[in-house]
């Protein structure tokens, strides 16, 4: 009986440490705690912006701007967290600037005017604004998640409607320069612009920091009641939260 019983345990013995053998232990999958990633909820955007196609007749002056201010939900990918999709509301506004020019937003014109009035008594300084509500959404990339100081980068489309438009016109003047009033003159339609916009944009960047770059698809004005322009921006983002 002993001798079976040896001969038993030793044969259960060889078994289990042959099995043991064949079907080795897997290694866990490192989870990494992603509780405290920062999700680059907010976006606040200063950039430089200009008209493509703009025609020769049109004189714009000094450093025109774009602000954007951006809060994003954030939702990174169970596969992969280094990768996310983000979308959210914002306002996205445009300043162009002009010199000597009378822009006629309010004109009671077929089409939009941009009149030269170098020759003549003019504003010296015409700003141009418009003002978007906006949902941008972007495919994110983000080196060190956990801690979203690495590298980033980012690309999307932003979808708008337009919510304002209106001119400031800023140091009546004689043709010579020579001050008249130093008065301002507000005006304000949407008469001539597209009321939606869709524009693409990607950014780059280190941490809380990015430099951004933003296109319109669609013109900025109607068909046919103005020239065909699309702004584009480049700028800083700063991102965070």
């Amino acid at each position: 009986m002993k001798k079976i019983l040896s001969f038993f345990f030793c044969s259960l013995f060889a078994t289990t440490f042959s099995m043991a053998q064949d079907n080795p232990v897997k290694k866990k999958k490192e989870i990494v705690d992603m509780s405290n990633r920062p999700n680059d909820h907010f976006m606040l955007q200063l950039g430089y912006t200009t008209w493509a196609g703009k025609p020769d007749t049109i004189t714009t002056s000094g450093l025109s701007k774009s602000f954007n201010a951006y809060f994003m939900f954030d939702f990174p990918f169970k596969t992969n967290p280094k990768l996310s999709m983000a979308f959210g509301p914002g306002i996205a506004t445009d300043h162009m600037l002009f010199t000597k020019t009378h822009v006629g937003i309010k004109d009671n014109t077929p089409t939009f005017q941009f009149t030269n009035q170098s020759d003549t008594n003019n504003f010296k300084k015409t700003k141009l604004a418009t003002v978007y509500l906006e949902a941008p959404i972007e495919f994110r990339f983000s080196a060190d998640p956990a801690t979203g100081n690495g590298f980033k980068w980012a690309v999307g489309v932003k979808v708008g409607t337009l919510l304002n438009a209106h001119t400031r016109n800023t140091k009546f003047q004689s043709k010579t320069g020579t001050s008249i009033n130093d008065y301002v003159m507000k005006e304000a339609s949407k008469r001539f612009f597209n009321k939606t916009r869709i524009s693409a944009m990607a950014r780059v960047g280190m941490g809380h920091f990015s430099v951004f770059g933003s296109y319109q698809f669609t013109t900025l004005l109607k068909d046919g009641l103005g020239p065909e322009v699309r702004p584009y921006s480049i700028g800083l983002t700063l991102s965070g939260l």
